[in-house]
């Protein structure tokens, strides 16, 4: 069995189930544009759900392969350019995910279980609402510009 092309195979993989699913914030956005609280509630709780299955497990899929191959390679990933962009734009991007979108992704998740039929969605949800769609735009960007590094591999 060749261990690189298995390597590259499942880090293919990984980039597909992470880059497809953090595409999804289309679907809150969308979902928040309504302003209706069972499409807000139901693409809410898909949302964060789904970033813990595809976003972290895509993630790690290209994390922990990328490195592999890396080191089965014998290659310095911080001293060669488009390895070390690539890394610390995943890590940058890992970051605002961790500090910034997953807990205020889950203050929202919280928010629309106490959501009534007689009040307005609070306005603590709208601003937090926007927060993550700005960050959630960098976030998504960072990994994308890794395709640029990965594929042309500049020096």
């Amino acid at each position: 069995m060749n261990t690189y092309l298995l390597l590259k195979s499942l880090h293919i993989l990984g980039i597909v189930i992470f880059l497809g699913n953090i595409i999804t914030g289309w679907w809150k956005v969308m979902a928040d544009k309504t302003r209706n609280k069972d499409i807000i509630i139901f693409a809410q709780r898909q949302v964060t759900l789904t970033d813990y299955i595809f976003t972290f497990g895509g993630a790690s899929l290209v994390l922990v392969t990328g490195i592999f191959n890396a080191e089965l390679h014998e290659m310095n990933y911080f001293s060669i350019n488009w390895l070390a962009w690539g890394f610390w734009l995943f890590v940058a991007s890992g970051v605002i995910w961790v500090l910034i979108l997953i807990p205020v992704q889950i203050m929202q998740a919280k928010m629309a279980k106490d959501f009534t039929k007689e009040e307005p969605i609070p306005e603590k949800y709208w601003k937090l609402g926007k927060i993550w769609l700005y960050f959630g735009i960098l976030a998504t960007v960072l990994p994308m510009l890794n395709l640029y590094w990965m594929v042309f591999k500049p020096t």
